[in-house]
Formats: structure tokens, C-alpha cells, sequence
């Protein structure tokens, strides 16, 4: 499914697929264009097979990798967070000798630490991430989240909106840093079409795409989500409007679920594929 967006699968709601190598080919089977990973699982199967027949494997699947998840935890002690730039930049490495070219993180909306300082220390380290990141010509994206209930969590709150993202991206200060958009996180924070119509292309870096069941929003839950297309979202809209921007990347599925599905990797690929198609047609985007 390609087009002016790419639909991707993420591993969340897709069941145990097994291998990098067999997940990539599911996603094949069911026709998307892109599968998100991490630097761990790649390294993994490179060693295994080769970095060449990794490579062609990806080429003939007609899938690439279409994110990594960043391997460092900025949001704790410093000494944590220095330890983990060397594993940045093995897998930085690894992303660009496969084809992937963006990493992400999140950041939760409430903080134990007192705001102020919170925003100084992990603005100087997710700055400092992002410039290792474009030395191999990598983006890092920023996924805000929006659920009430983890506003609440911590005793001070942080930020949870896409406003607020890209204010703090504005702090960041970073070319190839951007926001990753999750139409979970955009209505729990009560985001609307205009705030995605008025982004700037250059400032989205990766898609995730899901629903949520109907009623208010300040009742649902981070682990509760339904596949695309299933619950009350306006999808097509929100597909219409990141398209609009000018956004050409991949729109990944993304669905936690409390308990693991009970179907298989196969049904689950099926039926997101089935959502997909509809959605991007509905969308008028193509498939």
C-alpha cells in the first residue's frame, strides 16, 4: 500500500511474528511498504545472515525498515544516559546500513521531577541525541502522549499536546528532529485536523496510526486501543490532513491492547491490511 503514504506495521497488535526476517515478510504478504524495528533485532539478524543478504531480502520484500526505537534512556540519571550513547551510535550505524533513516522516543506528560529542571536536563540530552543521529544522516522523532490518566501519574505535568511538542522541539533546536504523530495521542490531547494541517512536512518524522473506542476522552486508556478503522476516529480525515502537508513517509499501525490477540500473526496482518486498504481509499490517497 504506497502512495503518497506508505502503510507500515508496527509489532504492537500484530501477535508474535518470530524474526525481524519473518515479520518483514509478513508485512510483505499483506502488501505494506515499511516495518518498524529497533537497532538490537537488525544487528541480530546481520549477524546471522550477512548485511548483504539482509539488504536484498528488504529489496526483493519490496518492505524497509521505517523506524527505530532510539536505545537511551534520557528521561533518568545522567550516568544512565551518557552510557547509552555508544548503543545510539551502533545502532545509528546499523539504520543506515539498511536503509532506515529515523529513530524515536517518547515523552511521557508528568514528570516526579520539578518541571523547570526536567525540561532543561533532557532538552540538552535529546539535543545532544539528535546530533549524533544526523552524523549518520538519521531524523529523531518526538512522540508526545496524550492520555489523561498518565497526565495524572506524576505529581507535575510536562507537556502532552502537539503544540507543546513542537514548542519543545523549537527548544531542542535540531534541524533533523521532529515529531512522531500518533492519531491516539493527537485525540486523547484533543488535537484537531487544523493543528496537522498547519505542520510543516519537514517537522513529522514518522505516523502511527490506531483508534480508539468512543466515549470520553479522558477515559481511555494508554493500552487500550483498537486497530484502524474500527472504533471512532475520523482517520480518513486524519490521513487527508498529514497527507495535505505534504508528509511522503509511513503511517505505521500501532495498537496496544491489554491482553495479547488471540489470532495469528497472519489473521491480524490480514485484517489490518483490510483496514488499511479501506482507509487509504476513503482518504483518496491510494493503495
Amino acid at each position: 500500500m504506497k502512495g503518497p503514504l506508505t502503510a507500515g506495521l508496527t509489532r504492537a497488535g500484530i501477535g508474535t511474528q518470530g524474526s525481524l526476517k519473518d515479520f518483514v515478510s509478513l508485512a510483505a504478504r499483506h502488501g505494506f511498504g515499511a516495518v518498524d524495528s529497533n537497532g538490537g533485532e537488525v544487528e541480530a539478524w546481520v549477524s546471522l545472515d550477512g548485511l548483504a543478504a539482509v539488504q536484498n531480502h528488504l529489496k526483493a520484500s519490496g518492505v524497509r525498515l521505517g523506524c527505530f526505537s532510539l536505545p537511551l534512556d534520557w528521561s533518568h540519571g545522567e550516568a544512565e544516559f551518557r552510557a547509552g550513547l555508544a548503543t545510539v551510535a551502533r545502532h545509528a550505524e546499523v539504520a543506515a546500513s539498511v536503509g532506515c533513516g529515523r529513530f524515536m522516543t517518547w515523552a511521557m506528560p508528568s514528570t516526579p521531577e520539578p518541571a523547570a529542571r526536567y525540561t532543561a536536563v533532557t532538552t540538552r540530552r535529546l539535543r545532544l541525541a539528535a546530533r549524533l543521529l544526523a552524523g549518520f544522516g538519521l531524523k529523531l522523532g518526538i512522540e508526545y502522549i496524550g492520555p489523561h490518566h498518565l497526565r495524572r501519574r506524576e505529581p507535575n505535568p510536562f507537556l502532552w499536546d502537539l503544540p507543546g511538542a513542537l514548542e519543545w522541539l523549537d527548544a531542542i533546536g535540531e534541524p533533523n528532529a521532529g515529531v512522531v504523530l500518533d492519531s491516539f495521542h493527537w485525540h486523547t490531547s484533543e488535537g484537531t485536523l487544523d493543528e496537522i494541517r498547519a505542520l510543516d512536512p519537514a517537522r513529522i518524522v514518522h505516523v502511527h496510526l490506531n483508534d480508539a473506542a468512543p466515549g470520553p476522552v479522558s477515559a481511555l486508556l494508554d493500552n487500550d486501543r483498537l486497530f484502524p478503522g474500527e472504533g471512532c476516529l475520523p482517520l480518513a480525515d486524519f490521513l487527508i490532513a498529514v497527507a495535505g502537508t505534504g508528509y511522503r513517509g509511513i503511517v505505521a499501525q500501532e495498537v496496544l491492547t491489554p491482553q495479547p490477540p488471540t489470532e495469528s500473526p497472519e489473521e491480524l496482518a490480514q485484517r489490518a491490511e483490510k483496514n488499511f486498504r479501506r482507509l487509504f481509499a476513503a482518504a483518496g490517497i491510494g493503495a
